[in-house]
């Protein structure tokens, strides 16, 4: 016989189900009247209820071993989607009488079946179903993106401890978790695809554990803004695969169960393995990983999981990561070396301004880079950073005294290679360091960026080789030592302007990574970072100054270049224009290329139409060619 348990309150919707059961054995019973069941006389049931309900019987149906099929009423929108059952109630009547060949397992939290998910403390948005975003605009999707976001502020961490079936201990700290038996549509169930199966008797259990406001931000953008799954696990988030996992925490945490029973922890979820037939659609089946591998699934060791971390993090989630005593303690203790004079760095660094000064001179990129990246002078840049920001003095001091002492030596080095070489010619490696714009600053604070991301992160030091042939630190002082040692102030101070500008967009951007990174708090870093921003925006005046330069003599340029007009009895053209900045008046420099010999009255004219074609007052120096 066909038991049909049903709400006492559905009587209206079990009137029209009747009319497509009539040619079954089925005995209708309201859950109020549960307790007249007879088990032994069923074959099979079939339940319309709420929730509660339905695992009421679900309950019943595992411990007689009896299919069950439920027909869901058209408000349970959720339960419909996640079993892929049919709104249709003819159809919905015929797909729960078709008994299931496979049984799924089910899924306990403290003893109670979970239909849908367990979460415990807050997990935005792992614990919402994706429905929540169907039909949604793009402008809809941000406005829930910033209503998510904002409960970050209630986001508290909490000391967790996990225990598997096979006792295995897992202590993190985390915001909140969804434990789950199969893909409900939910985004916890979304990230997790892969290692979900609703046969393999492995529950699962997602965790929310971000460590920073800009990582949260990152997970959720990407799944309430773009509508995408991330192909890898967010960093903010790790999962446990097991048949049983025991979840306690040092303070209590709310449990919900389905979204609306209520515990609080210790609890322990289990999973009976193949326990239930329930009657389910076909899409079901397709959505879930039907693959057993029999094994526990593990992937936490990126969340945060040592007492420090827990007690920083149980305050505030900060909005930059905050480094382990670890990181900090490992990175200090290189920073405070690297600081400090050493016969170490002096030996390296006058063999890179020998080699950078003599390049400079033969006019070879490839011996300059050779010189960039031995010499060692970012080393003590990056720890001035890091005293900047932790307000440190000691680190700051040490790390200005060895950059003085640094750039004292190249200066005089190659100042008195200068005086010794009977050569005073400007080559184009030099010309190239003497007219520092906006843009030179930008290189060097993207830069120090770098530099600063790489020092703190082991794995990629080698990338600080790239960094120094990036922002060319040795270089410009090389050349201005050579603008000393020929009595060139004027190269001396544009080029040792270009180091300026490396120096302290290297730090700038040092100390913000470094507090990004979480090496300092906010507090802490402010003072450093808005003092070194202020010098930044000193410097930024006279590159600015020369980029506009730059810029107006680009326009020059082309207005110049490939002109064409008659002078006199001759056609001329313009080729190879080239501005130079002197003190009193500017220079330009061009050839001309004339179908003959100009006059002197012709030659003035010429230099009319090219002053009036720039607008501004120089003088004009011209090689000519001559077209035959």
């Amino acid at each position: 016989m066909i038991y049909y348990i049903y709400a006492d309150e559905k009587k209206e919707f079990i009137q029209e189900c009747k009319t497509h059961l009539d040619n079954e054995k089925v005995a209708y019973l309201p859950f109020s009247k549960i307790s007249e069941l007879d088990i032994t006389k069923a074959s099979q049931f079939l339940v319309t209820g709420c929730l509660d309900e339905i695992k009421l019987l679900m309950g019943i149906a595992y411990q007689s071993d009896i299919p069950l099929g439920i027909i869901a009423s058209k408000d349970q929108k959720e339960l419909i989607k996640t079993f892929s059952l049919t709104y249709k109630v003819e159809d919905a009547v015929k797909q729960a009488l078709t008994i299931s060949e496979k049984k799924v397992d089910v899924l306990y939290c403290n003893g109670e079946i979970v239909l849908q998910e367990v979460v415990v403390g807050n997990a935005p948005p792992l614990d919402s179903f994706d429905s929540t975003l169907q039909g949604k605009s793009y402008f809809d999707r941000v406005k829930l993106f910033w209503r998510t976001l904002k409960r970050v502020k209630s986001l508290k961490h909490r000391h967790i401890t996990l225990t598997d079936a096979k006792e295995n201990t897992f202590n993190l700290s985390a915001v909140g978790l969804v434990g789950l038996e199969y893909n409900n549509n939910t985004f916890a169930s979304k990230l997790i695809r892969s290692q979900l199966s609703v046969n393999d008797g492995k529950l699962s259990i997602v965790i929310l554990a971000p460590t920073s406001v800009i990582q949260y931000m990152g997970y959720l953008f990407k799944s309430l803004v773009s509508y995408h799954t991330p192909k890898n696990l967010p960093k903010s988030v790790g999962y446990i695969s097991s048949s049983k996992v025991t979840i306690e925490s040092k303070i209590e945490m709310e449990v919900l169960i389905d979204s609306t029973k209520k515990q609080i922890t210790p609890i322990e979820l289990e999973v009976k393995e193949k326990a239930l037939a329930l009657s389910v659609g076909e899409a079901f089946w397709e959505n879930q990983n039907v693959q057993s591998h029999g094994k526990d699934s593990i992937k936490i060791d990126h969340l945060p999981s040592d007492e420090e971390s827990a007690n920083y993090l149980s305050e505030v989630i900060p909005f930059f990561t905050h480094a382990s005593k670890e990181q900090y303690a490992t990175l200090f203790t290189n920073l405070r070396e690297e600081s400090r004079v050493s016969q170490t760095f002096m030996v390296l660094l006058v063999l890179a301004t020998m080699i950078a000064t003599f390049g400079l001179f033969i006019n070879s990129a490839s011996v300059i880079i050779g010189a960039m990246l031995l010499a060692p002078l970012m080393q003590p840049i990056v720890s001035l950073s890091m005293g900047v920001l932790r307000q440190d003095e000691a680190l700051e001091m040490n790390g200005a005294k060895t950059i003085a002492i640094g750039v004292l030596s190249v200066l005089l080095m190659a100042a008195v290679i200068a005086m010794v070489i009977p050569i005073e010619r400007l080559t184009s490696e030099m010309a190239g360091r003497l007219s520092p714009t906006i843009l030179d600053l930008f290189v060097a604070i993207v830069s120090g960026a770098a530099a600063a991301y790489a020092k703190s992160n082991e794995k990629i030091l080698g990338s600080l080789a790239g960094v120094a042939i990036a922002v060319a630190l040795v270089p410009p002082i090389a050349v201005a030592g050579i603008g000393m040692g020929w009595g060139d102030w004027s190269m001396f101070l544009t080029s040792f302007l270009l180091f300026i500008t490396n120096l302290v967009g290297i730090v700038f951007a040092g100390a913000f990574t470094f507090a990004m990174l979480g090496y300092s708090p906010l507090h802490l870093a402010k003072k450093g970072i808005t003092i070194w921003l202020v010098i930044v925006a000193l410097v930024a005046i006279p590159l600015y100054a020369s980029f506009t330069k730059m810029a107006e003599d680009i326009h020059i340029q082309k207005k110049l270049s490939n002109i064409a007009f008659n002078v006199g009895e001759h056609d001329v053209k313009l080729t190879h224009i080239e501005l130079i900045h002197r003190a009193k008046i500017d220079e330009i420099h061009c050839e001309v290329i004339s179908t003959g010999i100009l006059s002197k009255e012709e030659k003035v004219e010429l230099k009319e139409v090219i002053l009036k074609t720039i607008a501004k007052k120089a003088t004009v120096i011209v090689t000519f060619r001559y077209r035959l």
